[in-house]
């Protein structure tokens, strides 16, 4: 997809995705070595939106699997339609069980979930699993026999290959350990809060209507409250959040009445907010 580290970024730019070398390099490399990407990092900070850039530049179908505590292989990799197969045989009554079996055992009762969605087919496509750290350690069994051939085993049919393979990325944000097994077969990528330059041009990025002013200024005030020892910091959505909110209200400047007020925006639990209120200094940024 990519012909350069330069071109990563440029394109990924295109799509209002700002990429730091680190993230370009690493894009560009799991690209170039057909490896899947594990990302990891505070939630907000644009994990999933890479995911979503890439298949955006390489005109790619998005393919997701959001991982959550219970997710299974059925959800995660196929089921058979078992209404479909009970019609199925309650038609065919005159027939033996394998002649039945041959049937309702075939690609017409074969429901799809995103794994085998994703190696099926020769469109191109990107793979998102999000949020793996939320599945139960099983599932990285379905994981990996997937991420190391790109191929499925379904006993009634065999085992499916794909054609094309699809470009992998892989989120958590650390609220359990991997495995060795599955980050073996990964390219990692830490994507943490950004620095305050790349931060303003996110935010002026994303909310074209704020002046450069502001938008330091709500930089500076988000870069003070993540040095503040809170439950829950602000992360990049919820500065874009903030900044959309001033933008909305028609701020022109930040004072104190103006952040203390709003401070629920950017920070979700209310002894953050108390700290906050209590701490924030805004003469000192």
């Amino acid at each position: 997809m990519f012909t350069s580290v330069d071109d990563v970024s440029a394109r990924l730019a295109e799509t209002g995705y700002l990429a730091s070398p680190a993230v370009a390099t690493t894009v560009f490399l799991a690209d170039r070595l057909g490896k899947p990407l594990l990302v990891e990092g505070p939630a907000g900070v644009g994990k999933t939106e890479l995911a979503k850039a890439v298949a955006e530049v390489a005109g790619a179908r998005l393919v997701r699997l959001q991982c959550y505590e219970g997710v299974d292989e059925s959800r995660a990799l196929y089921e058979w339609n078992h209404a479909k197969q009970l019609l199925r045989i309650s038609a065919g009554r005159d027939e033996t069980w394998d002649e039945a079996r041959t049937d309702i055992f075939s690609e017409e009762f074969l429901l799809t979930r995103p794994l085998l969605t994703a190696i099926r087919g020769d469109d191109p496509k990107v793979l998102l699993i999000d949020e793996t750290d939320k599945a139960d350690v099983e599932v990285e069994g379905l994981l990996l026999e997937v991420l190391s051939d790109f191929q499925v085993t379904v006993p009634e049919l065999g085992t499916i290959a794909a054609t094309r393979r699809p470009f992998v990325v892989l989120t958590s944000n650390a609220s359990r350990e991997l495995s060795e097994a599955l980050r073996r077969r990964c390219l990692f990528l830490h994507i943490g809060f950004p620095d305050e330059e790349l931060e303003r041009r996110i935010v002026r990025l994303k909310v074209p209507g704020l002046d450069e002013a502001l938008a330091r200024s709500v930089v500076r005030v988000v870069g003070a409250l993540r040095a503040m020892d809170l439950r829950k910091v602000p992360s990049v959505a919820e500065t874009v959040d903030w900044a959309h909110t001033l933008l909305a209200l028609g701020a022109g400047s930040l004072d104190e009445t103006v952040v203390r007020a709003m401070l629920g925006v950017l920070l979700k639990h209310q002894d953050d907010v108390l700290k906050a209120s209590a701490k924030l200094d805004l003469d000192a940024l």
